[in-house]
């Protein structure tokens, strides 16, 4: 079944999700893989579901070897230009990440801004124990997510609005059991009263649900984070940062 996340990013959306990511944030969050993962120039990086490269290009302007995925060709083209201009090793892919099956071998995997939520449990292990099987021994991946059980419990609304530059972002979500997600329609208004209409399915899964596709895919947590590096996860944090290793 086509995962209706891979329409999510096209039209309006894909620069609305541009301009809720502060360059501050995209800053902080790259300063600690370099420091918490110990990668020095020449270490490889996968970046899965890369959106329109925010850390790739942050990670290779620090001479880190990068090889990133999406789905979404406008993204891929627009990174893939911006590595051009930029003079920076970054190797730009357009594919479903879920049949992608990278060609080497990587200090750190990361999986950005929610992606990881896209999945069912099924594609959700088989992403994982590809990600797993192309880390070097001792090699690790960092999640973020802000689609815990032990987040959305605490925050989870069912409308929300608000004005998104010059657009009016309108959400009205459902949450749904067997298996527990979370259905979202969007509804984007413009100035001149043309809209656009988008589904988001986000499946929810507890730490301990998470920490049994780890093990299923020889993956271990090592950290969670709420703050990387400074702050550990307490419960109803409103994102987190997993830090894992090759086991």
């Amino acid at each position: 079944m086509e995962n209706v996340n891979n329409t999510y990013f096209d039209g309006y959306y894909k620069e609305i999700w541009r301009s809720f990511i502060p360059n501050e944030l995209t800053a902080k969050e790259t300063d600690f893989m370099m420091r918490h993962f110990n990668l020095q120039p020449g270490s490889k990086v996968l970046d899965i579901m890369c959106g329109y490269g925010r850390h790739a290009i942050a990670l290779a302007e620090k001479g880190i070897s990068v090889t990133a995925v999406d789905n979404l060709e406008y993204y891929i083209d627009e990174l893939r230009e911006t590595a051009r201009d930029k003079n920076l090793a970054i190797q730009a892919l357009e594919a479903d990440v879920i049949q992608y099956e990278a060609d080497k071998m990587f200090d750190l995997a990361i999986c950005m801004g929610n992606s990881i939520c896209f999945f069912n449990r099924e594609d959700t292990v088989k992403l994982l124990r590809m990600i797993s099987s192309h880390l070097v021994p001792g090699g690790h991946l960092m999640i973020n997510t802000w689609m815990l059980a032990e987040i959305v419990f605490n925050g989870f609304r069912e409308k929300t609005w608000e004005n998104v530059g010059d657009l009016k972002f309108i959400t009205e979500s459902k949450y749904l059991l067997r298996p527990s997600r979370i259905e979202t329609e969007h509804l984007i208004i413009a100035p001149d009263g043309t809209t656009e209409t988008k589904k988001a399915v986000d499946y929810i899964y507890s730490i301990a649900e998470m920490d049994m596709m780890f093990a299923e895919s020889g993956l271990i947590i090592c950290e969670i984070y709420s703050i990387p590096g400074r702050k550990r996860f307490t419960l109803g944090e409103p994102r987190a940062y997993i830090a894992l290793q090759k086991i």
